[in-house]
């Protein structure tokens, strides 16, 4: 009996846990798509499904349409599926990861631990904003086997995990707007709503609005929707295809920043809808005797923040800084040889110049206006990074010696003064390189130990702090050498890389996209973009422009080898 007795344990454990597969190969989860509504029926799983599947097949639901997530829900016991209140938050992994059972031992033979093995790219917060990430899943799901025989997950995670692919298909991007009081423009907060039904995306994102901005920007732009302003009732379509959004809370609001609010609401509405929209705060029109709105009768917010067309753009070439539309070198101790300019940027309208200048083994900042004598401003070191003209404000910033970010101002005599950035949240993560400002003022993009961050602007007056820096794909983006703004929520960067010397990044990391390399000999080491301008980079060969994905590189038509070029700003 006791020879027979581990035997006969052995046995039963083997069929308590029959057809159950070791390790499940890794496999691109992409689940099929069911109709939206309430009234979606919901399958079981396959019968006898192994429990790494089980798990597996689980993630590929999350996102399938249905209420309340019940296509994940099918996957749970009768209990779990009873209490599972999964948070706002999702996770979302690559779309290749494997199962594979935890190796702790369980004391009981129809209970398991199955673990998701992958990478998380990213979660989508409370706020419905991207933070991207690039860390191992850290998912475990323990499964047990039911009465019936079936396998079912019995502690569903607290969290939604999906795949990027799952991700990209059920959800759509939409610039929330918030108002920069600093630069007197909107600035787009990138969120990420749940696309179907198409006709509840106004509602969808309007909550988004009124709840204000992502913690990305928090500080750095004003909620004109801010508490005690409310939702009054459901934002709705009327009979004439109008689309209604009806306020509350807005009494003895001036007139001024109910305009800004209007504005608000229809610049980030255009995204979702194409119908007029009636604004109302407590039942009347939120700007008197302007009951709807289009996007084309809004003022053009922020047009003195991007560059003139008059203003090609400059570039600096063997100490010398020199034009981009002909070549010729600018007037003054810039373009004549007077300096050893290092690098430079133009004011945005196109008036002052501030160059970094090579002196005696170590560089020192000038500014002043364009073609003429550049005065010294008190501010030096091993190396200064590119200026960047902070908008609306006058301000030039640069990097002193990679660790510490200066900001000049200059006072009504022209007079200027180094003022310190509480950078410390950004020159934590290593030695910075370049550093660029948006052209709504709200952020800053920077290079930093040759990967991309971005982090907010917070503050006014003396106190300017540099808030939630961000990395950006950092398991793909390596080796960048410089960086640019392509649009509001959008950057261009340049890397070391042969096989994608040029990207497109959003600004919260949660895409990236190469540029055609064709006719690029590397190494790329500079680039410049502005709304309206093709991009132009710098490689070994000279410079070169392109406009879109795809596009094959064309050389600029005053290219120079080893140039630097910049449009204002």
């Amino acid at each position: 009996m006791k020879r027979l007795l581990p035997v006969v344990l052995c046995l039963a454990l083997v069929a308590g846990c029959a057809n159950v597969p070791l390790e499940s190969q890794p496999v691109v989860v992409s689940g099929e798509r069911q109709g939206q509504g309430s009234g979606d029926v919901v399958p079981e799983p396959k019968p006898d499904i192994d429990p790494l599947t089980l798990v597996r097949d689980f993630v590929g639901a999350t996102l399938k349409p249905g209420q309340n997530n019940a296509a994940a829900r099918a996957y749970l016991d009768e209990q779990s599926r009873a209490n599972w209140r999964p948070s706002r938050s999702l996770t979302i992994i690559q779309d290749t990861f494997g199962t594979v059972y935890d190796p702790s031992p369980q004391p009981d033979p129809n209970t398991l631990v199955v673990n998701v093995r992958g990478i998380d790219v990213g979660t989508l917060d409370q706020n419905s904003a991207f933070v991207p990430d690039y860390t191992p899943a850290a998912l475990k799901v323990k499964v047990r086997k039911q009465a019936n025989g079936q396998w079912r997950i019995v502690d569903p995670p607290p969290d939604l995990y999906a795949t990027e692919s799952d991700f990209s298909e059920n959800y759509t991007e939409v610039p929330v707007n918030f108002y920069s009081e600093q630069s007197a423009t909107f600035v787009p907060d990138r969120r990420y709503v749940v696309a179907k039904p198409q006709s509840g995306l106004p509602s969808r994102v309007m909550y988004l609005l009124v709840n204000g901005p992502s913690t990305s920007l928090a500080g750095a732009v004003k909620n004109l929707l801010g508490e005690p302003v409310e939702i009054d009732t459901n934002v709705k379509s009327l009979d004439d295809g109008t689309l209604l959004v009806p306020l509350t809370g807005l009494s003895g609001v001036a007139d001024a920043t109910r305009n800004l609010i209007a504005a608000q609401i229809v610049l980030t509405l255009q995204y979702v809808t194409s119908a007029r929209i009636r604004i109302l705060a407590d039942g009347a029109p939120l700007v008197a005797n302007h009951p709807d709105w289009r996007s084309n009768e809004l003022p053009a917010y922020g047009a003195t923040l991007s560059p003139s067309q008059q203003l090609p753009g400059l570039m600096t070439v063997g100490g010398r800084v020199r034009s981009l539309l002909d070549g010729a070198p600018v007037a003054g101790p810039a373009g004549n040889g007077g300096y050893d300019v290092v690098s430079a940027a133009q004011s945005i309208d196109g008036k002052r110049l501030a160059v970094v200048e090579r002196d005696s083994g170590r560089v020192r900042l000038r500014i002043g206006d364009l073609g003429h004598d550049l005065p010294l401003v008190g501010l030096g070191g091993t190396t200064l990074s590119r200026p960047t003209w902070r908008p609306g404000t006058g301000e030039v910033w640069t990097v002193v010696d990679q660790v510490s970010v200066a900001r000049m101002v200059v006072n009504p005599d022209n007079q200027w003064t180094p003022l310190q950035v509480n950078a410390t949240d950004l020159t934590q993560q290593g030695d910075i390189t370049e550093l660029r400002f948006s052209r709504d003022g709200a952020r800053v993009a920077a290079v930093v130990n040759g990967q991309l961050w971005v982090a907010s602007v917070v503050g006014s007056g003396d106190s300017v702090a540099l808030r939630e820096p961000r990395l950006l794909q950092p398991h793909d983006l390596r080796d960048v050498v410089d960086v640019d703004w392509l649009a509001p929520d959008m950057l261009v960067a340049v890397t070391r890389s042969t096989s994608q010397p040029v990207v497109r990044v959003t600004v919260d990391g949660q895409r990236m996209d190469a540029f055609n390399s064709s006719n690029l000999t590397p190494q790329v080491h500079g680039v410049t973009a502005a709304p309206g301008r093709p991009i132009v980079v710098a490689d070994a060969s000279g410079l070169w422009m392109a406009s879109v994905l795809g596009e094959v590189w064309r050389p600029q038509n005053h290219s120079v080898k080893d140039a630097d070029p910049f449009y204002p700003g």
